[in-house]
């Protein structure tokens, strides 16, 4: 009788493997269909999705991504979506900071001095390399001490005291060792006065790279501000998180004077936003709201100001908003008009997430095709490490490449996919008949149970 039991249990397991297998994801399921080319080492291929692919999503979080064979099976894979919190510890600290002379009419960009440092490489005394007589040196800058710091830095917080008000632009150098300098780019402060309020920026962006020195030489004006204070950003990140991807501009509306609104293609997790300021001299404080759809209310993202000014023949520009992550398929900004406003035409807007990176495992017949766009189905994406059983970080920059076969592929194709609002009734058909199959093999189970065991 056990044996029976066990064949009969078994079957229906297998029947209803059977079943589950056809009604398995077919590539016309799926309302996007884009072709793959596959380059390098397989049978792992690491594919990283470029936004206008994810659009055709019907899912936020990309449950309805898909990679099939040229025989149409789907194929094992895992999304690595890193962000920038993942695995990051920050840490705030107070640097020394040193001042940089040089002398009035000097023509070099930095200016030569002598160092002492302690046998740590902490800096003790930092002099000009000759010596100026008053009233002909400079305050060109300033030498920040992060020896302390073994994080990559992130982020720069100044504070600093001068005589008027307006936009203080700097180059930021690196080193090691301070004989050779690498450029990290360039910083931009400000301390203004709007409306009989003071608006100040203090913070300045760094590229995430460890220094054990940094150098700030003033561009605007000549002559650097004295710093009060100096406050640099690090952080200790496992992994690194990938790149964000910037979206086409987004055309947006407005209902009343200093008001905006942009709808987005899908629920996104926006990191940032990029405002375009077509008028030259906009100056406009702003606070960017956003929502899941229209029947929640607006929640509070984000706050800034906003400007497109000209100084010296040159346009200096902020027009970038920093968010938390939070999925938003909708956005507000409220302008300050007291600045002038933005015009009664909504601005166009950029957004950006971070970049998604697909990796499967090329199985069967190729071409591969990723397939996207079915709000009906449910996520099978695996662990990397399950994917790949020896994962690490450094394998996953060994795989071989995939990429989207060409531009005009990126396009929705005619399929059967189920309108939300339908009904699946081929997957409820498959359903009824394997609990029936259950059902009956139970009722097998429970008679042969309960019929007496045959006499010796």
């Amino acid at each position: 009788m056990r044996q029976k039991l066990n064949l009969g249990w078994l079957g229906a397991m297998a029947m209803g493997v059977a079943m589950m297998a056809g009604a398995q994801d077919k590539p016309a399921d799926f309302a996007t269909q884009v072709p793959l080319s596959v380059s390098g080492n397989g049978p792992w291929y690491r594919l990283e999705l470029p936004l206008a692919v994810q659009l055709n999503a019907r899912q936020a979080d990309l449950s309805d991504v898909r990679v099939f064979n040229a025989a149409g099976d789907v194929q094992a894979y895992a999304l690595a979506r890193e962000t920038a919190q993942t695995a990051q510890d920050r840490v705030l600290t107070e640097v020394k900071w040193f001042p940089l002379y040089n002398r009035m009419d000097a023509t070099e960009h930095a200016p030569s001095v002598r160092v002492q440092s302690s046998a740590n490489g902490t800096l003790v005394q930092v002099q000009p390399s000759s010596q100026l007589e008053a009233g002909e040196e400079e305050l060109r800058g300033w030498l920040l001490d992060a020896s302390a710091i073994k994080a990559p830095l992130q982020r720069l917080i100044l504070d600093w005291t001068s005589e008027r008000d307006g936009f203080q632009r700097f180059s930021i150098e690196a080193s090691d060792d301070l004989q050779h300098w690498q450029p990290w780019g360039e910083g931009q402060v400000a301390r203004l006065t709007f409306a009989d309020e003071q608006v100040e920026q203090h913070e300045v962006s760094l590229p995430g790279q460890p220094a054990r020195y940094l150098r700030l030489l003033w561009d605007t004006p000549h002559s650097a501000p004295t710093l009060t204070s100096a406050q640099l950003e690090s952080a200790s990140t496992r992994s690194l998180p990938l790149p964000l991807v910037w979206s086409q501009v987004l055309a947006g509306s407005s209902v009343k004077p200093g008001e905006y609104t942009w709808q987005l293609p899908m629920g996104l997790n926006v990191e940032r936003i990029q405002v375009e300021l077509s008028q030259p001299n906009s100056l406009a404080p702003v606070t960017l709201s956003g929502r899941r759809d229209s029947s929640l209310p607006w929640q509070p993202l984000s706050n800034g100001l906003l400007y497109r000014l000209t100084q010296n023949g040159q346009d200096v520009v902020q027009n970038e908003l920093q968010l938390p992550r939070q999925v938003v398929q909708q956005l507000k900004l409220t302008v300050d008009e007291r600045g002038g406003g933005l015009g009664a035409q909504a601005p166009g807007l950029k957004f950006a997430v971070r970049a998604t990176q697909l990796v499967f495992l090329a199985r069967g017949p190729g071409p591969y095709t990723l397939a996207l766009g079915n709000s009906a189905v449910k996520a099978a994406n695996l662990p990397l490490a399950t994917l790949i059983p020896d994962y690490s970080a450094a394998k996953l920059a060994t795989l071989g490449k995939a990429s989207v076969d060409g531009a005009a592929t990126i396009a929705p194709v005619a399929s059967s996919v189920q309108a939300t609002s339908g009904t699946d009734w081929k997957k409820f058909g498959l359903w009824a008949v394997l609990l029936l199959s259950v059902v009956f093999l139970a009722a097998m189970a429970f008679s042969l149970l309960r019929k007496p065991p045959a006499n010796p």
